[in-house]
């Protein structure tokens, strides 16, 4: 949680002309993205999973799958209602995390031996993320900024922040490998939320109580996504109380 809170404190002049950038983007993920298969590190021996933790891990990817393509449509879609180019930018790389941590999480499906990706997320999908994120797909629509950036930056990824570290302690090898760099993405995107909302609320103290409206309005299905994902890994009841402390973390910090 270091590296998201030294984004957070960056002055914003600083953030928008150095976080933001291309050149920001192409340096971070050079160092752990390359030399990759399908998103982990081709030497890494995959385990022959027993049948339950093929259930359990399937579930999960399948959630996570939802939540990572509700980011790429949202960001996407942010990129045309941007206030700024240097918003417009980092959205933009936005957009390629999001369509790789699709590409990878569909190819861990086929890989575990999942024959219909499609059908498989579909099916086992919690009715709390499906909710999630047509909810944040209504507020891109609707051009509403700074609650979409919320919603996106702040409240969907600390979820997955929280969520794939909590996997990564208990997952097998290849896909602790393609989490904890996933988890490096995630870092970036919340310290952009963080920042753009924190701006929001100094220059316009008015949208706190919208704000604070769609914080409360989504923290329910975030924190019963954690328990269903949770549960079918097997996590412990402590660590699922965690996740949900992890989560409200990230919205403590701009004091909502």
């Amino acid at each position: 949680m270091s590296q998201i809170r030294e984004i957070h404190d960056l002055e914003p002049d600083v953030f928008e002309r150095e976080v933001r950038s291309f050149d920001h983007w192409f340096g971070a993920v050079q160092d752990y993205l390359s030399d990759l298969e399908h998103g982990h590190r081709a030497d890494i021996a995959a385990d022959d999973l027993a049948p339950d933790e093929v259930e359990s891990l399937t579930t999960a990817l399948c959630n996570y799958a939802v939540a990572e393509t509700a980011a790429l449509e949202a960001s996407s879609g942010l990129v045309r209602i941007a206030p700024n180019r240097s918003s417009m930018i980092f959205l933009a790389t936005q957009v390629v995390d999001e369509a790789r941590h699709v590409e990878v999480i569909l190819q861990r499906l086929e890989d575990i031996g999942v024959e219909d990706p499609t059908a498989e997320i579909e099916r086992r999908a919690t009715p709390a993320m499906l909710e999630f994120r047509d909810k944040l797909l209504h507020l891109v629509d609707t051009k509403q900024w700074d609650l979409a950036i919320f919603a996106q930056n702040v409240s969907l990824e600390a979820m997955e922040f929280a969520a794939f570290r909590a996997h990564a302690s208990v997952g097998d090898p290849v896909t602790v490998d393609m989490l904890e760099r996933m988890l490096r993405d995630e870092r970036r995107h919340i310290g952009f939320g963080e920042n753009e909302i924190a701006r929001r609320l100094r220059t316009d103290p008015s949208r706190r109580a919208w704000i604070e409206l769609v914080k409360n309005e989504l923290e329910a299905f975030a924190l019963n996504t954690f328990e269903h994902t949770a549960k079918a890994l097997g996590v412990e009841k402590d660590t699922i109380t965690k996740l949900g402390r992890d989560y409200r973390e990230a919205v403590r910090r701009l004091g909502l």
